[in-house]
């Protein structure tokens, strides 16, 4: 896979976009029509400073003519977007991977009206690394650490370590006390996607999510659990937790759904995803990471 036409800007990639069929008379038309809250007047000055692309790399203009199949390329831009205060830290490195412990808050990609603000950005600008991806996922809500592949060669055969569930998930977890629980546990249940859109719900039938739960600590307050989810399911541990009755601290998901609180960061999810380790399917090497944050 060859570097896309346009480069990176301050750890932003261009988006591309394959033009579908249809009959516009020209590319800026159909730009405006597909992206309805770009105005024509941003498009035509974006294409103005060379910012839209085709595959080859030849500057494209609002009339150019629009052609079914077409590659292009753009850099997708929010008008604003508020700073997440937190930072990240790169725990290793190497020519094939990058493994760093995320805060709470960030999310990893860009997606909605993230984009300067996300996990993959800010490595990408730090570091300068074209091919740099996540290889596997971690919520925004959660910290912790998340396995980074910069090498095209080899990505493939890190990706299939977590496809094959070869990799040793470990997480930690803020949650209250439950005295009449014994620990630990191996609880399993059948997910599904549930409603609002956002959420997994618990369902009968045969399970296909399975957590092991431990206890580590009692606290004051709370307790601090250890997780190991033997499956990979969204939302996972959150909805196992909060449906023995022992929800984690500042879960606005479950068991209830609570309003948007938008760019509160005052009250971060007790989540951490405190170790990753495996068998490096290149060198057969023990690799063992681990964050270096507290909950």
């Amino acid at each position: 896979m060859a570097l896309p036409p346009l480069p990176i800007v301050d750890g932003v990639a261009p988006s591309y976009l394959w033009l579908p069929a249809g009959d516009w008379p020209n590319l800026l038309e159909f730009l405006v029509q597909r992206f309805p809250a770009v105005d024509s007047v941003d498009w035509v000055a974006r294409m103005a400073r060379g910012e839209v692309v085709d595959g080859n790399g030849l500057r494209l203009a609002p009339d150019s003519p629009y052609r079914r199949g077409t590659c292009i390329f753009y850099y997708r831009e929010l008008p604003a977007e508020t700073p997440i205060p937190f930072e990240e830290t790169i725990l290793y490195q190497d020519e094939r991977i990058l493994v760093a412990d995320k805060p709470h808050f960030l999310p990893v990609i860009p997606t909605g009206r993230f984009l300067r603000e996300t996990l993959l950005v800010r490595l990408k600008k730090k570091t300068g690394l074209a091919y740099l991806t996540p290889i596997h996922r971690l919520d925004r809500e959660t910290a912790g650490v998340i396995v980074f592949s910069h090498d095209l060669a080899s990505r493939g055969a890190y990706q299939s370590l977590f496809q094959q569930r070869l990799v040793e998930k470990t997480y930690e977890a803020l949650a209250p006390t439950a005295p009449d629980l014994v620990l630990p546990l191996v609880y399993r249940s059948r997910m599904v996607d549930g409603t609002p859109f956002f959420r997994m719900q618990e369902v009968a039938g045969e399970p296909n999510s399975e957590t092991r739960i431990e206890l580590i600590e009692r606290r004051e307050t709370c307790s601090r659990y250890r997780l190991q989810p033997l499956t990979g399911r969204k939302h996972q541990l959150r909805v196992h937790l909060a449906a023995l009755g022992i929800p984690i601290i500042n879960d606005t998901f479950y068991p209830d759904v609570y309003p948007c609180k938008g760019d509160d960061l005052s009250a971060p999810l007790k989540l951490l995803a405190r170790e990753i380790a495996f068998i490096d399917p290149l060198d057969g090497r023990q690799r063992r990471f681990a964050s270096q944050r507290e909950l």
